[in-house]
Formats: structure tokens, sequence, C-alpha cells
């Protein structure tokens, strides 16, 4: 399965997905391996990151939503977690001006209050800056969390009186951080862990699943453009029958 696709031209895909979610998992482990710290591990999967991005432009994907820090990911040292703040703040330093070139818009899903003020600029700037590019939409889930989104979405849906009769799965979507979005097409989860991590919950109901034991460092434009021709295979019925 990995790596099978390594001398492919990456001709056009029929079918594409529109919407790829990405839960980047394995920059740890990737780092054990290679003799390397943490650190190192999270910016090597940053740099994977910037290729694929470039893939999903190339690859006919329209939006991308990456895991890129869940409301559980607190619970880790105080060192790891300044040094993906870090690694999120020099992004936007040093490639904010590159991806809006690129034509890639970049959204926030999460809560930003939690967040030192001036990382919260950062993230507000680089928003605002891209809001009209089109070429690839980018949702960054930041201090993210599946089960927080929808207690949030719950007490918006009270605080503006709306009744109980009034209330269905269209109307609740509307108050998600993705409102406005199409629901994702495809999730892909690398390091070979089978389970969604509190990713994208509600949205991902009828998603199709790729799960592949490569780490996010090393998983390739080769293994991506396979993860999204097998999807264009796939029979999505959404509960149904043809």
């Amino acid at each position: 399965m990995v790596n099978e696709l390594n001398s492919t031209d990456f001709s056009p895909l029929a079918n594409p997905p529109y919407h790829v979610g990405i839960i980047m998992d394995g920059n740890g482990r990737w780092a054990e391996a290679n003799g390397k710290s943490r650190y190192q591990g999270h910016q090597a999967g940053t740099d994977n990151l910037q290729r694929i991005l470039e893939d999903s432009i190339e690859f006919g994907v329209k939006m991308l939503t990456i895991y890129a820090f869940s409301t559980e990911n607190w619970r880790r040292s105080t060192y790891e977690i300044k040094g993906l703040m870090a690694i999120l703040e020099s992004v936007i330093d040093r490639r904010l001006a590159e991806l809006s070139r690129k034509g890639i818009q970049i959204r926030h899903l999460g809560e930003l209050d939690k967040l030192e003020a001036t990382l919260r600029k950062k993230i507000l700037y680089g928003m605002e800056s891209t809001k009209h590019n089109d070429k690839l939409i980018l949702n960054v889930a930041f201090n993210y969390g599946g089960r927080s989104e929808i207690v949030q979405a719950v007490k918006r849906v009270i605080q503006d009186s709306i009744l109980p009769d009034q209330i269905t799965e269209e109307l609740l979507s509307r108050y998600m951080y993705t409102a406005g979005s199409p629901d994702p097409d495809l999730i892909i989860r690398t390091s070979g862990e089978f389970r969604t991590s509190n990713f994208l919950i509600w949205q991902a109901a009828y998603a199709e699943y790729y799960i592949t034991p490569t780490y996010w460092p090393d998983f390739s434009k080769a293994e991506y453009y396979q993860t999204l021709s097998e999807f264009s295979q796939r029979d999505r019925r959404y509960g149904g029958r043809k």
C-alpha cells in the first residue's frame, strides 16, 4: 500500500474529494525512529505539510482541514507545547506570504482565547490577509476538540433563544466552526492508529476514512495521490442503496 506509486505520473484524478481532513499523527514516533527530538519531529511534520498543500492544489482538492493541536494536547509537557506554539508562530511569520501567493486561504477552527495574545493576533492577521484567496481553503484545527465544538454550538443556540422544535441538523451545522463549508469527504490518519481522536466528529459522520501506518513526516506525494485515487473508486451511499 505505502509508496506503491513512487513512479506515478500523477495523472489528473477524475473525481477528487472536495474536502479532505488529515489527522497528522506520528511526528514524535518519527523523531524517535530517526534519532531526533520531538521538536524536530514536529518541524519535519510542518515541512511535509507545506508539500501536501502544494499537492492538494495539484490534485484538485479545494478544502483541506488539518488537525494541528487538540484541546487534549495541553496535557503534554510544557516544553513540547511551547515548541508547537513556536512552530505555528514561525509558519505565520515566515511562510504566510508564500502561502498567500499560492492562493491559499487560511481559516482557524477552535478556541483562540487560551492562546497567547501575540499568537492570537498573528492567526487573525493570517485569516484576514488571505480571505480572498481561492485556490485552496486551509482549515487549521488548533486548540480544537470535536466535543467542545458541539458544546459551544449548543451554547450559542441557547443564547440565540432558538426553540427546541426549531433545532435541526442543518441549523446546528450553522453553529459549528465549519459553518458554510461542506463536510469532509475523506479523513486521512497517519501512523496507523484506528481512532478519530475527537476530530470533526460532527462533520465526518459520513466521511470515508483512510488509515496508513506511515508517520506523518513520511507521508509522500505518491501515497497522497494513491489515497485520493482510492477514494474516487469508493461507492458512497450515505446509508441508502442504489
